[in-house]
């Protein structure tokens, strides 16, 4: 898919059309606003977090992170959510590229940039139902993604609250699922939920073994604490043996997020330290 479009960004605007993104981020700035990527609704999320041993997760780490843990423990998250208004640059919708499912397999890192602890996400692997999406992302920041047709349930009924993501491979329909039977509320300060939903910085190894560091924007989400979660089918074929024998077992915890508007700027490349 070739997209050729003329934008006459006004970054004034947009600030104040979007506080979302800035509610309580002062660090972003008028002059970040000009490097939006792209701004979506990211909603629904089922997170399943899974403690694993960190030399599982050693090859996949960028060069200049480190890994994160919380309490002594190295985590995992297989996380499900519906991508809602995608547009690049916070501008242009993409037609028919606007809503989508997203599954993603992702770790947690930290970095120090000056006087600044940045703490935030590596991607093991993405999975999304667009093939111009996976193509674009790629292309963008190098993110491992891959296509397969997806759906997705969700279902509210007063405070109870139940969603399901579903992936198709050759060798059947894979799923995550999560529910909730009690009210929302913010993650408590200094809880695994606030750990798992409070990194604001993904980072990609690149091929030539660089890595492209990029900030994502959003505003804290309340959770839902789920009574019963876990994932259906085939994991190994596609995150391998060690991890997908991982990923089959019950999660150590799991919750729903509501989730927000997100802006995802655009990436960088930082130097190795060390």
């Amino acid at each position: 898919m070739v997209l050729l479009v003329r934008i006459r960004s006004r970054p004034e605007s947009r600030l104040k059309a979007r506080p979302e993104y800035y509610r309580g981020n002062k660090s972003l700035t008028l002059d970040m606003s000009r490097n939006i990527f792209l701004t979506a609704e990211w909603l629904d999320l089922a997170m399943l977090n899974y403690s694993v041993d960190p030399q599982l997760l050693f090859n996949h780490v960028p060069p200049g992170t480190s890994l994160d843990s919380f309490e002594g423990k190295t985590y995992v998250s297989l996380v499900g959510f519906r991508f809602c208004r995608t547009k690049l640059f916070d501008l242009v919708p993409v037609p028919f590229h606007t809503n989508f499912e997203e599954v993603n397999l992702r770790f947690y890192v930290r970095r120090r940039e000056a006087a600044e602890e940045r703490r935030g996400v590596v991607f093991i692997a993405e999975i999304v139902p667009k093939r111009a999406v996976a193509q674009l992302a790629r292309l963008a920041y190098a993110e491992n993604y891959v296509r397969f047709p997806m759906g997705h349930t969700n279902i509210e009924n007063g405070a109870t609250k139940a969603v399901e993501y579903r992936w198709r491979l050759k060798s059947g329909w894979c799923k995550l699922r999560a529910q909730s039977s009690s009210a929302p509320a913010y993650a408590q300060e200094g809880s695994l939920e606030q750990f798992i939903t409070e990194h604001y910085w993904g980072y990609t190894k690149q091929r030539n073994g660089s890595t492209v560091e990029y900030r994502v924007a959003h505003v804290p989400w309340k959770v839902w604490a789920s009574s019963s979660a876990g994932f259906d089918g085939d994991a190994r074929s596609l995150y391998g043996p060690e991890l997908g024998e991982i990923i089959q077992r019950r999660p150590d915890s799991a919750f729903i997020a509501d989730g927000l508007p997100i802006a995802v700027f655009r990436g960088r490349r930082i130097a190795p330290t060390g």
